[in-house]
């Protein structure tokens, strides 16, 4: 009985302990782990939430790039940190697309992480060199088809959005190209700007800039609507390619084990991100906008992975690319 009754007032100890370290939460500042390198698409968008978010939990938000290996090397990071709401992470699509593009991947990105709510979801663009002959999405596909062992597509890494949508594109025309992959966003993009490489696929975030500027050829965007920042384009399916449709969305995760309370404390300081009139003005400057209420939930952003998993498992699958 003295044993039993030890251990009960242990656990209500610990219980209590508990608690009250998820009332006091964040006492000290949170790292938020984005998994590319700095000045990237998935960085702008992390330094913008995080800049919000530190002003609503009282406690500095810092970010930190940890890049390598198509973000699975800050991801495995935040897996394996103390579930203690002080290491986090923001993570583009490529935390669903790499349980099937990884073959040893140290985590399991459906089971290893507390889901604290989605962001945003990036348009992308289909984008070729200033020179490129097809004046229309139509024609580049054409293109492609008659000199597709001419045609270049750049890249920014195994596992990279920009990746992703590329081997989307090749299944849907049915068409390989020749691939070169760049150790970054930035590296393809000078390449594309001066000519290079021929094509790519990459967020708004990364390119309206440069389409503005003239400094690329625009053929479309890759999502079912028109993106505002850029109406004159029109989308892939307008275009002629039935069913195309890819968005770059970004979540945050917290390690697996993280308290229920410490994760609503980041989805609501989250969801104060997403309304702040700042946020989501950048954000359509970059083409992009917070995502709808309901798709804010930890509830529903840990659906969604498991559901994108099982959507991008073919289409990797059928494309033969794989990654160590």
């Amino acid at each position: 009985m003295r044993m039993l009754s030890a251990a009960l007032a242990l656990a209500a100890a610990i219980g209590l302990s508990a608690t009250a370290t998820a009332q006091d939460y964040p006492t000290r500042p949170i790292t938020m782990v984005v998994p590319f390198a700095a000045g990237g698409p998935t960085d702008t968008v992390a330094r913008l939430v995080a800049e919000s978010m530190s002003k609503t939990l009282g406690q500095q938000v810092v970010v930190e790039n940890v890049g390598g290996a198509g973000g699975t090397r800050g991801a495995g990071q935040v897996a394996k940190a103390a579930p203690d709401g002080y290491t986090i992470l923001l993570h583009h699509i490529g935390q669903a697309t790499a349980a099937t593009l990884y073959r040893k991947l140290p985590y399991n990105p459906a089971t290893d992480f507390e889901a604290v709510g989605l962001v945003t979801a990036v348009p992308m663009t289909m984008i070729a060199k200033p020179g490129f002959a097809p004046k229309t999405m139509a024609e580049a596909v054409d293109y492609v088809k008659a000199n597709k062992d001419k045609v270049t597509y750049g890249n920014a890494g195994v596992g990279s959005a920009s990746h992703l949508c590329g081997m989307l594109f090749m299944s849907s025309i049915g068409t390989q190209m020749t691939t070169v992959p760049y150790q970054g966003t930035g590296p393809a993009m000078n390449d594309l700007v001066g000519g290079q490489i021929d094509l790519m696929c990459d967020q708004t975030t990364n390119t309206t800039g440069q389409i503005k500027g003239g400094k690329v050829k625009a053929y479309a965007v890759t999502t079912k609507s028109h993106v505002k920042s850029l109406p004159d384009l029109p989308t892939m399916q307008e275009s002629g390619l039935k069913d195309f449709e890819v968005a770059v969305w970004h979540g945050i995760y917290a390690p697996k084990g993280t308290p229920k309370a410490i994760v609503d404390k980041l989805n609501a300081a989250l969801d104060v991100a997403l309304n702040d009139p700042k946020v989501i003005a950048r954000f359509a400057d970059l083409g992009t906008e917070p995502e709808p209420k309901d798709r804010r939930s930890p509830a529903f952003h840990k659906d969604f992975v498991i559901a994108e998993i099982a959507k991008w498992k073919p289409v990797i699958q059928g494309a033969g690319v794989y990654a160590d």
